[in-house]
């Protein structure tokens, strides 16, 4: 089965939908290779902070139905599409890598993610899958992370029930 890399994340009380969202994958999919937590300021747009994880899992669902899945997740938590893209969310769930796959679809489906090259999302993958090839760029995430500009974009550590 293919290895998928997700990002999560929230900006609308990110106590209680992230864990929700952890629950339904887990149920879905089984057992979960979980990142720590970050908040980090929204990017895009002003609004609260964003509490920001990831998550690696095995599927049996193509990119096209997986990314279906997670907007369906998405939905059932609140996730507003009558907004800006860049808005406050309850859930924010992206596929950011499927293996070594390299395509786009509909529903912004775009693997590998370009917010790869955001703190929020290449630490938490870094945490889970240091030693993980950009299907791209061939770097590992390790590799990513250490020639990112932290300062830049700054992540706390956020402790979350999960």
């Amino acid at each position: 089965m293919p290895r998928v890399y997700l990002s999560l994340g929230s900006n609308q009380d990110p106590h209680r939908y992230l864990p929700a969202a952890l629950d339904a994958l887990r149920a879905r999919f089984g057992a979960l290779d979980v990142s720590p937590a970050y908040r980090s300021a929204a990017v895009g747009f002003d609004g609260p902070d964003f509490i920001n994880l990831a998550v690696g899992l095995d599927t049996d669902l193509s990119p096209a139905a997986l990314n279906d899945w997670l907007h369906a997740l998405e939905d059932r938590h609140g996730r507003r599409r009558d907004v800006p893209r860049y808005a406050d969310r309850t859930l924010d769930l992206d596929i950011v890598l499927y293996d070594d796959l390299v395509t786009q679809g509909a529903g912004h489906l775009d693997i590998p993610r370009k917010e790869l090259k955001h703190a929020f999302v290449l630490k938490p993958i870094a945490d889970i899958a240091p030693t993980l090839h950009h299907p791209v760029s061939g770097r590992t995430m390790a590799q990513l992370w250490a020639e990112f500009p932290a300062e830049r974009e700054p992540l706390v550590i956020e402790p979350l029930q999960a």
